[in-house]
């Protein structure tokens, strides 16, 4: 399997062979098992406090009252401590020592890493997920782009190379998130756009930044989460030719 190379301008430069991870057989199922383990690490524990609802001062009134006989604080008449009373505690709440991590077999994560790396070639795969391009899958670009420092710069290299469309997408999609998440730091979402790749960085992942819904990385740092977020695969990808051949020699 064949790709081309496209220098800045979106010049086809050269012809270069693809990995063989890039034929690796699609696996949704392993690759979603995958994305959500990565996301479970990031689970954060909690819980009450382990004296909430118990740590009163009660006492039983014994019978001859008229009443149930249940704890109650001395220093009047609600009941407390047991969860079947209104005023009680919670009969299970949250325990902090629950464990959130999911886990994953080396040979099925590396499998779904290959699985979502061949997806990015895929056309159709891609067009499943709204993304907007245009030329062949997968899109490769010279090294010259890691030297990239000013996001005006890796945006004209975009346009020219076919991929600007649908960062153009992304910006549109930008909407105030739903819920409390709004009054917590994170009042925005909006949706992923294109995935850069690259063998080093010389200031284009700092370039990268400012452009919605676009994520840079270096080839070394790729996981299955940034080549499928959502759970699903086929992510626009924009590759360095180093990149793809550092592949060649991490995943053959």
């Amino acid at each position: 399997m064949k790709a081309k190379v496209l220098n800045l301008n979106g010049e086809v430069l050269e012809e270069i062979e693809l990995p063989e991870v890039f034929n690796e057989e699609f696996r949704p199922d392993i690759i979603k098992k995958a994305v959500l383990a990565i996301q479970s690490h990031r689970r954060q524990t909690y819980g009450p406090n382990p004296l909430s609802g118990v740590n009163y001062s009660w006492e039983n009134w014994g019978p001859g009252y008229g009443y149930a006989r249940v704890p109650r604080l001395k220093t009047g008449s609600r009941a407390v401590v047991i969860p079947q009373a209104v005023g009680g505690r919670e009969a299970h709440p949250p325990k902090v020592q629950k464990k959130w991590i999911e886990k994953i077999n080396k040979k099925e994560k590396r499998k779904a890493l290959r699985s979502a790396i061949a997806a990015t070639a895929n056309a159709e795969i891609v067009k499943q997920r709204n993304h907007i391009f245009s030329g062949e899958l997968p899109k490769i670009v010279v090294d010259e782009i890691s030297n990239l420092s000013k996001t005006k710069d890796l945006v004209e290299v975009f346009k020219k190379i076919g991929v600007y469309g649908d960062v153009e997408r992304a910006s549109k999609t930008k909407r105030h998130r739903a819920g409390r998440g709004k009054l917590r730091g994170r009042r925005y979402v909006l949706k992923k756009s294109v995935l850069l790749v690259v063998r080093d960085d010389n200031g284009v992942i700092r370039a990268a930044r400012n452009l919605p819904g676009v994520d840079a990385v270096l080839v070394r740092n790729l996981n299955t989460e940034l080549l499928a977020p959502g759970c699903k695969p086929g992510r626009l990808t924009v590759w360095s030719k180093s990149a793809v051949e550092y592949l060649g020699e991490w995943l053959c």
